[in-house]
Protein backbone atom coordinates (compact mmCIF):
# COMPACT_ATOMS: atom_id res chain seq x y z
CA UNK A 1 0.00 0.00 0.00
CA UNK A 2 1.55 3.14 -1.29
CA UNK A 3 2.00 6.06 1.59
CA UNK A 4 -0.47 8.16 -0.22
CA UNK A 5 -3.05 5.37 -0.19
CA UNK A 6 -2.09 5.72 3.66
CA UNK A 7 -2.51 9.93 3.31
CA UNK A 8 -6.26 9.60 2.53
CA UNK A 9 -7.97 11.22 5.68
CA UNK A 10 -11.13 8.80 6.45
CA UNK A 11 -12.72 11.74 8.51
CA UNK A 12 -12.72 13.86 5.15
CA UNK A 13 -13.83 10.77 2.40
CA UNK A 14 -16.32 10.04 4.72
CA UNK A 15 -17.60 13.62 4.10
CA UNK A 16 -17.04 13.33 0.80
CA UNK A 17 -19.36 10.23 0.26
CA UNK A 18 -22.16 11.86 2.40
CA UNK A 19 -22.05 14.83 0.33
CA UNK A 20 -21.72 13.79 -3.13
CA UNK A 21 -23.29 9.96 -2.49
CA UNK A 22 -25.59 10.43 -0.11
CA UNK A 23 -24.60 8.23 2.22
CA UNK A 24 -21.54 7.76 4.55
CA UNK A 25 -19.65 4.51 4.09
CA UNK A 26 -19.69 2.09 6.87
CA UNK A 27 -17.16 -0.74 5.88
CA UNK A 28 -13.87 -0.51 4.01
CA UNK A 29 -13.74 -3.21 1.47
CA UNK A 30 -10.40 -2.62 -0.35
CA UNK A 31 -7.60 -0.33 -0.61
CA UNK A 32 -5.25 -0.23 -3.09
CA UNK A 33 -3.52 2.31 -5.32
CA UNK A 34 -0.13 3.64 -6.79
CA UNK A 35 -0.63 7.12 -9.22
CA UNK A 36 -4.03 7.21 -7.38
CA UNK A 37 -5.93 5.93 -4.27
CA UNK A 38 -8.64 3.34 -5.23
CA UNK A 39 -11.00 2.66 -2.19
CA UNK A 40 -13.54 0.17 -1.89
CA UNK A 41 -16.65 1.41 0.35
CA UNK A 42 -19.79 -0.13 1.62
CA UNK A 43 -22.43 2.60 2.52
CA UNK A 44 -25.10 2.86 5.06
CA UNK A 45 -27.50 2.38 2.57
CA UNK A 46 -26.45 -0.63 1.62
CA UNK A 47 -24.43 0.14 -1.72
CA UNK A 48 -20.40 -1.12 -2.74
CA UNK A 49 -18.93 1.73 -4.51
CA UNK A 50 -15.18 2.76 -5.59
CA UNK A 51 -13.81 5.93 -4.93
CA UNK A 52 -10.68 7.10 -6.80
CA UNK A 53 -8.39 9.93 -5.43
CA UNK A 54 -5.64 11.60 -7.49
CA UNK A 55 -3.90 14.90 -8.14
CA UNK A 56 -6.61 17.10 -10.02
CA UNK A 57 -6.12 17.20 -13.60
CA UNK A 58 -8.57 18.74 -16.58
CA UNK A 59 -8.50 15.45 -18.31
CA UNK A 60 -10.71 13.97 -15.44
CA UNK A 61 -13.93 15.48 -16.44
CA UNK A 62 -13.64 13.67 -19.93
CA UNK A 63 -12.40 10.59 -18.97
CA UNK A 64 -15.89 10.22 -16.65
CA UNK A 65 -18.36 11.39 -18.85
CA UNK A 66 -16.79 9.21 -21.55
CA UNK A 67 -17.32 6.30 -19.02
CA UNK A 68 -20.86 7.42 -18.39
CA UNK A 69 -22.10 7.58 -22.05
CA UNK A 70 -19.76 4.39 -22.69
CA UNK A 71 -21.61 2.79 -20.00
CA UNK A 72 -25.10 4.06 -20.61
CA UNK A 73 -24.35 2.77 -24.16
CA UNK A 74 -24.05 -0.84 -22.67
CA UNK A 75 -20.66 -1.70 -22.74
CA UNK A 76 -19.29 -3.21 -19.38
CA UNK A 77 -17.88 -0.49 -17.20
CA UNK A 78 -18.14 0.23 -13.65
CA UNK A 79 -21.66 3.17 -13.57
CA UNK A 80 -19.88 6.45 -12.48
CA UNK A 81 -21.81 7.96 -10.02
CA UNK A 82 -20.49 11.20 -9.52
CA UNK A 83 -18.78 13.76 -11.37
CA UNK A 84 -14.63 14.94 -10.60
CA UNK A 85 -15.50 16.91 -7.21
CA UNK A 86 -12.39 18.26 -4.52
CA UNK A 87 -11.55 15.49 -1.77
CA UNK A 88 -8.70 18.14 0.12
CA UNK A 89 -6.34 18.91 -2.18
CA UNK A 90 -7.02 16.02 -4.83
CA UNK A 91 -9.82 15.48 -7.04
CA UNK A 92 -12.43 12.45 -6.78
CA UNK A 93 -14.64 10.38 -8.71
CA UNK A 94 -17.18 7.11 -7.53
CA UNK A 95 -18.28 4.08 -9.87
CA UNK A 96 -20.05 1.19 -8.57
CA UNK A 97 -18.28 -2.27 -7.30
CA UNK A 98 -17.77 -4.59 -9.96
CA UNK A 99 -16.61 -7.54 -8.19
CA UNK A 100 -15.23 -11.10 -9.43
CA UNK A 101 -14.66 -12.78 -12.84
CA UNK A 102 -11.40 -13.75 -13.99
CA UNK A 103 -8.10 -11.89 -15.51
CA UNK A 104 -8.03 -13.72 -18.56
CA UNK A 105 -10.36 -15.66 -21.05
CA UNK A 106 -9.18 -18.93 -21.89
CA UNK A 107 -5.35 -18.89 -23.64
CA UNK A 108 -6.70 -19.57 -27.67
CA UNK A 109 -9.29 -16.90 -27.19
CA UNK A 110 -7.54 -13.77 -25.45
CA UNK A 111 -6.59 -12.58 -28.45
CA UNK A 112 -9.67 -12.17 -30.52
CA UNK A 113 -11.59 -11.18 -26.80
CA UNK A 114 -9.45 -8.46 -26.07
CA UNK A 115 -9.50 -7.14 -29.73
CA UNK A 116 -13.36 -7.43 -30.48
CA UNK A 117 -13.48 -6.15 -26.38
CA UNK A 118 -10.90 -2.77 -28.13
CA UNK A 119 -13.44 -2.65 -31.16
CA UNK A 120 -16.21 -2.36 -29.47
CA UNK A 121 -14.95 0.52 -27.05
CA UNK A 122 -14.13 2.08 -30.07
CA UNK A 123 -17.11 2.26 -31.60
CA UNK A 124 -19.43 3.32 -28.84
CA UNK A 125 -16.81 6.01 -27.39
CA UNK A 126 -17.45 9.61 -28.72
CA UNK A 127 -15.69 11.60 -30.79
CA UNK A 128 -12.64 14.08 -29.39
CA UNK A 129 -14.53 17.07 -30.26
CA UNK A 130 -17.51 15.75 -28.53
CA UNK A 131 -15.98 15.88 -24.63
CA UNK A 132 -13.59 18.29 -22.63
CA UNK A 133 -9.82 18.14 -23.11
CA UNK A 134 -8.18 14.44 -22.48
CA UNK A 135 -4.53 15.87 -22.67
CA UNK A 136 -1.90 15.78 -21.58
CA UNK A 137 -1.96 11.97 -22.26
CA UNK A 138 -0.55 9.90 -19.98
CA UNK A 139 3.36 9.08 -20.34
CA UNK A 140 3.34 5.83 -21.67
CA UNK A 141 1.57 7.08 -24.65
CA UNK A 142 2.16 10.23 -25.08
CA UNK A 143 5.10 9.89 -28.50
CA UNK A 144 3.77 13.23 -29.26
CA UNK A 145 4.31 14.83 -26.03
CA UNK A 146 6.26 18.89 -26.56
CA UNK A 147 8.46 18.62 -23.33
CA UNK A 148 12.23 18.36 -24.35
CA UNK A 149 14.38 15.49 -25.42
CA UNK A 150 12.54 12.35 -26.28
CA UNK A 151 10.73 10.86 -23.38
CA UNK A 152 8.16 12.52 -21.46
CA UNK A 153 8.39 13.44 -17.78
CA UNK A 154 6.56 9.56 -16.14
CA UNK A 155 3.86 9.86 -14.13
CA UNK A 156 4.73 9.60 -10.07
CA UNK A 157 8.29 10.32 -8.93
CA UNK A 158 10.66 12.87 -10.44
CA UNK A 159 12.48 10.36 -12.96
CA UNK A 160 14.59 11.76 -15.74
CA UNK A 161 14.41 9.71 -18.54
CA UNK A 162 16.40 11.74 -20.63
CA UNK A 163 19.40 12.10 -18.22
CA UNK A 164 21.58 9.30 -20.41
CA UNK A 165 25.13 10.64 -17.78
CA UNK A 166 23.26 9.82 -14.56
CA UNK A 167 21.90 6.17 -16.12
CA UNK A 168 23.93 4.89 -19.39
CA UNK A 169 23.76 1.29 -21.17
CA UNK A 170 20.44 2.08 -22.23
CA UNK A 171 20.94 3.33 -25.65
CA UNK A 172 19.24 0.77 -27.91
CA UNK A 173 16.12 1.43 -25.62
CA UNK A 174 16.21 5.19 -26.81
CA UNK A 175 16.95 4.06 -30.17
CA UNK A 176 13.85 2.10 -30.24
CA UNK A 177 11.52 5.02 -28.91
CA UNK A 178 13.45 7.58 -31.09
CA UNK A 179 12.41 5.16 -34.65
CA UNK A 180 8.72 4.61 -32.68
CA UNK A 181 8.11 8.18 -32.44
CA UNK A 182 9.81 9.45 -36.41
CA UNK A 183 7.35 6.60 -37.96
CA UNK A 184 4.72 7.63 -35.79
CA UNK A 185 5.05 11.81 -36.57
CA UNK A 186 5.78 10.79 -40.11
CA UNK A 187 1.32 10.32 -41.46
CA UNK A 188 -1.95 10.14 -39.42
CA UNK A 189 -5.21 9.98 -39.26
CA UNK A 190 -8.66 11.55 -37.89
CA UNK A 191 -8.40 11.16 -34.04
CA UNK A 192 -10.58 8.61 -31.90
CA UNK A 193 -11.33 7.63 -28.44
CA UNK A 194 -9.70 4.41 -26.78
CA UNK A 195 -8.20 2.98 -23.49
CA UNK A 196 -4.63 3.61 -23.75
CA UNK A 197 -3.73 0.90 -20.80
CA UNK A 198 -4.97 -2.34 -22.09
CA UNK A 199 -3.38 -4.56 -19.84
CA UNK A 200 -5.05 -8.11 -18.53
CA UNK A 201 -4.61 -5.93 -14.95
CA UNK A 202 -7.63 -3.80 -16.25
CA UNK A 203 -10.04 -5.95 -17.46
CA UNK A 204 -11.87 -9.01 -15.87
CA UNK A 205 -13.62 -11.82 -17.50
CA UNK A 206 -16.59 -14.48 -17.35
CA UNK A 207 -15.39 -17.10 -19.54
CA UNK A 208 -14.70 -15.66 -22.70
CA UNK A 209 -17.59 -13.40 -22.15
CA UNK A 210 -16.11 -9.46 -20.78
CA UNK A 211 -17.23 -8.92 -17.48
CA UNK A 212 -16.02 -5.49 -16.60
CA UNK A 213 -13.42 -2.65 -18.09
CA UNK A 214 -11.74 -0.86 -15.23
CA UNK A 215 -9.37 2.39 -14.72
CA UNK A 216 -11.05 4.98 -17.46
CA UNK A 217 -8.44 7.34 -16.41
CA UNK A 218 -6.57 6.17 -19.42
CA UNK A 219 -9.03 7.31 -22.15
CA UNK A 220 -7.13 9.33 -24.71
CA UNK A 221 -7.71 10.58 -28.12
CA UNK A 222 -5.26 9.25 -31.40
CA UNK A 223 -5.58 7.88 -34.58
CA UNK A 224 -7.19 4.48 -34.53
CA UNK A 225 -4.24 2.66 -35.71
CA UNK A 226 -1.78 4.29 -32.21
CA UNK A 227 -5.04 2.95 -30.17
CA UNK A 228 -4.59 -0.39 -31.72
CA UNK A 229 -1.00 -0.98 -31.81
CA UNK A 230 -0.92 0.92 -28.23
CA UNK A 231 -3.70 -2.43 -26.84
CA UNK A 232 -1.72 -5.04 -29.20
CA UNK A 233 1.66 -4.51 -27.61
CA UNK A 234 -0.41 -4.50 -23.86
CA UNK A 235 -2.50 -6.93 -23.33
CA UNK A 236 -1.50 -10.51 -22.39
CA UNK A 237 -2.53 -14.33 -23.48
CA UNK A 238 -1.30 -16.46 -21.10
CA UNK A 239 0.00 -14.55 -17.74
CA UNK A 240 -1.17 -11.53 -16.81
CA UNK A 241 2.44 -10.13 -15.52
CA UNK A 242 3.57 -11.28 -19.29
CA UNK A 243 3.17 -8.56 -22.17
CA UNK A 244 1.93 -10.03 -25.74
CA UNK A 245 4.67 -11.02 -28.06
CA UNK A 246 5.00 -10.21 -31.48
CA UNK A 247 3.06 -13.54 -32.24
CA UNK A 248 -0.05 -12.47 -29.81
CA UNK A 249 0.71 -8.55 -31.09
CA UNK A 250 -0.11 -9.59 -35.24
CA UNK A 251 -3.12 -12.05 -34.04
CA UNK A 252 -4.42 -8.94 -32.02
CA UNK A 253 -4.31 -7.04 -34.89
CA UNK A 254 -5.68 -9.21 -37.37
CA UNK A 255 -8.38 -10.62 -35.08
CA UNK A 256 -9.46 -6.59 -34.78
CA UNK A 257 -9.75 -5.97 -38.48
CA UNK A 258 -11.85 -8.57 -38.82
CA UNK A 259 -14.52 -6.99 -35.64
CA UNK A 260 -14.13 -3.80 -37.49
CA UNK A 261 -15.07 -5.73 -40.56
CA UNK A 262 -12.19 -3.70 -42.77
CA UNK A 263 -8.51 -4.25 -42.76
CA UNK A 264 -6.33 -1.94 -41.81
CA UNK A 265 -3.79 0.01 -44.43
CA UNK A 266 -0.02 -0.62 -45.31
CA UNK A 267 0.44 2.25 -43.49
CA UNK A 268 -1.95 1.89 -40.41
CA UNK A 269 -0.57 -1.61 -39.70
CA UNK A 270 2.93 0.09 -39.53
CA UNK A 271 1.66 2.66 -37.23
CA UNK A 272 0.27 0.41 -35.14
CA UNK A 273 3.61 -1.64 -34.75
CA UNK A 274 5.39 1.69 -34.03
CA UNK A 275 3.03 2.80 -31.84
CA UNK A 276 3.39 -0.54 -29.53
CA UNK A 277 7.24 -0.28 -30.05
CA UNK A 278 6.69 3.48 -27.96
CA UNK A 279 4.71 2.29 -25.10
CA UNK A 280 7.07 -0.80 -24.26
CA UNK A 281 10.16 1.26 -25.11
CA UNK A 282 8.73 4.21 -22.27
CA UNK A 283 7.94 1.52 -19.55
CA UNK A 284 11.58 -0.16 -20.48
CA UNK A 285 13.59 2.70 -19.88
CA UNK A 286 11.85 4.13 -16.65
CA UNK A 287 12.52 0.20 -15.67
CA UNK A 288 16.18 1.21 -16.58
CA UNK A 289 16.00 4.47 -15.01
CA UNK A 290 15.10 3.32 -11.40
CA UNK A 291 17.15 -0.09 -11.33
CA UNK A 292 14.61 -2.72 -11.93
CA UNK A 293 14.79 -5.36 -14.27
CA UNK A 294 13.62 -4.93 -17.97
CA UNK A 295 10.74 -6.56 -18.27
CA UNK A 296 8.56 -4.31 -20.38
CA UNK A 297 11.00 -4.77 -23.79
CA UNK A 298 13.92 -6.69 -25.36
CA UNK A 299 15.98 -5.59 -27.79
CA UNK A 300 15.84 -8.43 -30.11
CA UNK A 301 11.93 -7.80 -30.05
CA UNK A 302 12.30 -4.27 -30.19
CA UNK A 303 14.41 -4.76 -33.82
CA UNK A 304 11.55 -6.92 -34.88
CA UNK A 305 8.70 -4.89 -33.83
CA UNK A 306 10.55 -1.85 -35.62
CA UNK A 307 11.17 -4.14 -38.70
CA UNK A 308 7.57 -4.25 -38.76
CA UNK A 309 6.81 -0.54 -38.27
CA UNK A 310 8.63 -0.02 -41.56
CA UNK A 311 11.52 1.38 -39.85
CA UNK A 312 15.19 1.26 -41.49
CA UNK A 313 16.54 -0.90 -39.26
CA UNK A 314 16.35 -2.18 -35.54
CA UNK A 315 18.04 -0.75 -32.47
CA UNK A 316 21.70 -0.20 -32.84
Amino acid sequence: MSSRSDAVDPARLAQWCKEHLGSPPVDEIFRSGHLAVVVGLRLADGRDVVVKIRPDSPRIAACVEIQRRVFQAGYPCPQPLTDAAPLGGDIATAEAYVPGGASLPSSDQAPRAFAEAFARLIRLAPRPAEVSTLEPAPSWAAWDHAEDGLWPSPEGPDVNLNNLDEVPGAEWIDDAGRRARERLRASGSEAVIGHCDWLAGNLRWSGDALLVVHDWDSMIADSEAVLVGLAAALYSTVDVDELATVADTERFLVAYCQARGRDFSADELERSWAAGVWTRADDAKYQHTVGQPITSLSESEARERLRRAGTDRGPS
